[in-house]
């Protein structure tokens, strides 16, 4: 049984149409990012249950870096042109996985996608919660 319906804020929404449409207009790079984002919401969709720190895979990683939300990172295998990484939160007991933030060229960050990977993660889980009026259990 699959786990995770796959959610974001707005603005992960309005990136994903226009790499869509830029995709379908020619661009190869675009279709590029596509494919490799594709994939990773693919790798959500099909998770069983939430992941935890202690069953890390190659392309499912806990970003550390994080304080208020457990967060995690999907990413892919070594592309010399993108670097795609989707930074996703589980909600406890949602059966959810929202998808805060992502990096379509982290290759050209490097360190300083992790360095503010947290707080700006936490803005956007803050924006889907008020978008999706979604209240944490105490």
């Amino acid at each position: 049984m699959k786990y995770a319906d796959i959610d974001w804020p707005a603005e992960f929404g309005t990136w994903l149409d226009r790499l869509e449409a830029e995709a379908r207009a020619g661009d190869q790079r675009s279709r590029l990012l596509l494919v490799f984002t594709a994939r990773a919401l693919d790798q959500l969709r099909n998770l069983t249950e939430p992941p935890a720190p202690d069953a890390e895979t190659a392309t499912l990683r806990w970003v550390r870096q994080s304080r208020r939300h457990q967060l995690w990172r999907v990413s892919h295998a070594y592309h010399p042109e993108v670097a795609v990484r989707l930074i996703c939160w589980f909600p406890p007991d949602t059966g959810k996985v929202v998808v805060a933030l992502f990096a379509g060229d982290k290759a050209k960050l490097g360190d300083l996608f992790y360095d503010s990977v947290a707080a700006r993660a936490d803005g956007l889980i803050d924006q889907w919660k008020r978008e999706t009026a979604f209240e944490e259990k105490p």
